[in-house]
């Protein structure tokens, strides 16, 4: 068999000769005869809510969230049809603010916010990274479950008009990406962070892709998110194409569960057993750039694969680990999985970024997993996973060891698909 799996900006073929594999992958959704006049639609024929340009009053200010460079939505198209809507209705420049949802990641550059946004919007508008660790930058708005200050960006909370934009795939944890996380986690502080994707948290069964409500993740998201007021919501679902396929705008609760139950439709796909080998990516660029990110790949494996079992993840990790941060401390800090897991469940308090180490521990728990990366051996191996360079032999190599009992999967896709037992 013949398929080819999402890396980087490109695809890897794949040749499996004699093999036989279920290649899951989401039904394809026809992405929109006319993207922009969609967008520009949905704003005036929001879900439970007010058209936007009655949200527009003189000298009102607004803010606009928008995902950072790890994401796929379609910055570029979204926010300048977005922008030329707001100055429409008589908007200037000058009443907008345009926010960076950096949850904990790194700030971007200059230069990547011109590829995200295009040049021409960098240029004419206010455009700033969101500040997770500068307090003076934050608001509290209570507490957290466990404690922790509820902080969310104060240029966000001042501003008159709130509007949260994005786009919605599954997510490993928190069920859905999109609507409020573009809030929380997206624009609040590290420690509210820490607190809300705590062990516990992510331990929960409900935790997972395709699970919002009763998900403790998803609802204390939502809490928060709710906490500072109204917000207007723009999100999209996209095809593997980066085509958009809906337009889901306007109250940030309701307009997010009818995009859900779009993607849903498209990503949820069920099998009858589990899989003694499964082949996943991380569904190419941008969500690909670091191993930090390569969790929701192996996630996406870990629910259809045997105890036992194999997963072989492509991820090229361009960006690497990404050195230095505490991901990579997480990891090196600990012998192996287990005691990273038994590290994490006995600590006082979170640490930044455990939540990614948590699940990836939890992933080799259930089955071996091997990487197909740009990085070198060693640090694959730091990581605790197990360098792969050529993934045909080494489907090749299970399968004869095997025999026809061998039973194996392919996700080209990775997350966005929710593979499930049926």
């Amino acid at each position: 068999m013949k398929t080819s799996l999402a890396y980087g900006k490109g695809w890897l073929d794949l040749e499996l000769p004699g093999i036989v594999a279920d290649v899951i992958e989401p039904a394809h959704q026809q992405g929109l005869a006319d993207e922009r006049t969609s967008v520009l639609h949905a704003l005036d024929h929001p879900i439970g809510a007010e058209p936007l340009s009655q949200w527009l009053k003189p000298a009102c200010r607004v803010c606009i969230t928008f995902t950072d460079l790890t994401r796929a939505t379609p910055n570029e198209r979204l926010i300048p049809w977005l922008l030329e809507y707001l100055e429409h209705h008589g908007v200037e420049s000058r009443q907008v603010l345009l926010l960076n949802q950096l949850g904990t990641h790194r700030p971007n550059t200059r230069k990547e916010l011109e590829q995200m946004l295009t040049p021409a919007v960098v240029n004419k508008y206010h455009v700033m990274n969101h500040e997770p660790e500068n307090r003076s930058a934050l608001e509290q708005f209570g507490w957290t479950e466990s404690g922790a200050p509820a902080l969310i960006n104060r240029h966000f909370v001042e501003a008159n008009v709130r509007i949260v934009t994005g786009f919605i795939e599954p997510h490993l944890f928190a069920g859905f990406s999109g609507g409020v996380k573009g809030i929380m986690p997206g624009i609040a502080g590290t420690v509210t962070t820490m607190s809300n994707h705590g062990y516990r948290h992510i331990a929960d069964s409900s935790a997972t892709f395709g699970v919002t409500r009763g998900n403790p993740v998803w609802e204390e998201m939502l809490d928060i998110a709710l906490r500072v007021g109204r917000s207007f919501l723009l999100n999209v679902a996209l095809n593997s194409e980066r085509e958009i396929t809906g337009v889901f705008a306007g109250d940030i609760l309701e307009s997010h569960a009818a995009g859900c139950e779009f993607v849903r439709q498209s990503a949820m796909q069920s099998v009858n057993e589990r899989y003694d080998l499964v082949v996943t990516t991380n569904s190419g660029y941008p969500l690909d750039l670091n191993l930090y990110q390569t969790a929701k790949g192996m996630a996406a494996a870990a629910r259809i694969v045997k105890k036992g079992g194999t997963i072989i993840v492509a991820s090229e990790c361009s960006e690497g680990v990404p050195s230095g941060s505490a991901f990579e401390r997480l990891l090196h800090s600990a012998r192996d999985p287990e005691y990273l897991l038994n590290h994490l469940h006995q600590a006082e308090k979170p640490v930044s970024d455990q939540w990614q180490a948590q699940i990836q521990a939890l992933c080799q728990r259930q089955a071996r997993v091997l990487l197909f990366s740009r990085l070198p051996d060693e640090i694959v191996r730091k990581a605790y996973l197990e360098p792969c360079h050529d993934i045909a032999r080494e489907i090749l190599s299970k399968t004869a060891s095997e025999g026809k009992r061998s039973r194996v999967a392919i996700l080209p896709l990775g997350p966005l698909t929710i593979p499930y037992l049926h």
